[in-house]
């Protein structure tokens, strides 16, 4: 008998299963609308010019060596993340009531935020956004809390955010509940609120004495922008609301596999701040005990050298730009063949994602027939568009629509 007998089998994670399932496909033509990272038009990750140079570097320093970071990372690094999603001249930073906290990408901020909420504040109550990104349940709950609940984010027949049930479900929220934030182009919907809707968002929190716990995992990369996208962030420390803002440099450095992520915390006290990073060295010495450095090392370079931070802000407007090139693309042809339904939202949306609208039954056709990889809620990856296979994906999507 073994001690791990009658272990039940999880269900796939999806968005890994749907991947899998596209490189194992041998049909010709195929298209992966999957996974959550960038393509070049060619189809083929892309590696920023910027970090190519700034890795020749590194490898260039004899002073570096691989000894362990500190538990609570890279100081460079954290100071430069911090100061890239609050700004430069943030209150917040001027009154050093801010610090940074290195981790693994943004799950890993998420984890050690949640866990530091849970473990050392007591908070147990945390609200998600209905629908969100698939992996916030799960942490959440593995992080100890113990109410996980969600607030009304999507309005499913005019595909937009439903606002006015959203501030109505927070201001119903217990107090202290906590309160999970997408900071810019929400996931899987892709729609973020506007300026005026995120000041309402602001208001019912501050009302309710909630806390704000921000995932930005796409900063620069949604708008070409990274001021423009840490706009709700910003507006919110503005508000003498404390907060935690986890941080992940995949998608807007492409160092996926590098996990470069920051907890960034914003506080009202400063006082606190020794107590806060005392515990929070324990949550992380039980976790990965110490950050990997090289990602670090490569992001703190490129912030902090004004050349180079130019060259990496060419870089996001580049991919920026072809997302936005490719939701053009889709809406048009969708409109131009007649598929039955509105297209606008394709547009509308910022980001790499797109809910489309398409039902699961759908979506199953598109993988059975046309071999067109996406998620179940009918979520898309628009970075997965290009000009080889846009044709191939509107039709698809026409004829499925038409038929189903």
């Amino acid at each position: 008998m073994s001690f791990f007998s009658g272990i039940p089998v999880a269900p796939p994670i999806e968005v890994f299963h749907r991947n899998k399932q596209y490189l194992d496909e041998k049909a010709p033509e195929k298209v992966n609308l999957t996974i959550g990272a960038y393509r070049t038009n060619e189809g083929v990750p892309m590696v920023l010019p910027v970090v190519k140079q700034a890795e020749i570097e590194l490898a260039n320093d004899s002073s570096l060596n691989h000894e362990y970071l500190p538990v609570l990372g890279h100081e460079g690094f954290r100071n430069a993340a911090m100061e890239l999603v609050l700004g430069e001249d943030s209150p917040a930073i001027k009154e050093k009531r801010a610090f940074g906290i290195q981790c693994l990408s943004g799950t890993g901020s998420l984890r050690a935020g949640a866990e530091f909420l849970a473990g050392v504040v007591g908070l147990k109550t945390a609200y998600v956004s209905q629908p969100t990104w698939g992996n916030h349940k799960l942490v959440f709950k593995n992080a100890g809390f113990t109410a996980i609940n969600t607030y009304t984010y999507w309005n499913a027949e005019k595909r937009c955010v439903n606002i006015d049930q959203l501030v109505d479900d927070l201001d119903n929220a217990p107090e202290k509940s906590v309160i999970i934030l997408h900071g810019c182009a929400h996931n899987p919907t892709g729609m973020d609120p506007t300026q005026e809707q995120w000041k309402r968002i602001a208001q019912v929190i501050k009302k309710r004495n909630l806390f704000p716990f921000f995932d930005i995992a796409y900063q620069g990369f949604a708008t070409g922008d990274p001021n423009a996208d840490a706009w709700a962030v910003r507006y919110f420390v503005d508000q003498g609301l404390e907060m935690v803002v986890a941080q992940s440099f995949a998608k807007n450095f492409g160092l996926y596999n590098e996990r470069v992520g920051n907890l960034t915390v914003v506080v009202n006290d400063k006082e606190v701040i020794p107590g806060f990073l005392s515990q929070m060295s324990l949550v992380i010495r039980a976790n990965w005990s110490n950050p990997p450095a090289h990602g670090a090392q490569v992001v703190h370079l490129v912030l902090t050298n004004p050349d180079k931070r130019q060259q990496w802000m060419d870089s996001i407007k580049e991919m920026s730009g072809r997302i936005k090139t490719m939701r053009e693309a889709l809406r048009t042809k969708l409109e131009a063949l007649g598929t039955p339904g509105t297209w606008n939202h394709i547009t509308e949306q910022i980001g790499m994602f797109s809910f489309t609208g398409l039902t699961g039954a759908q979506v199953d056709h598109l993988i059975k027939a046309y071999k067109i990889f996406l998620l179940s809620d009918g979520r898309i990856n628009i970075c997965g568009l290009n000009t080889s296979n846009i044709d191939y994906v509107a039709n698809a999507i026409d004829r499925t629509v038409r038929s189903i």
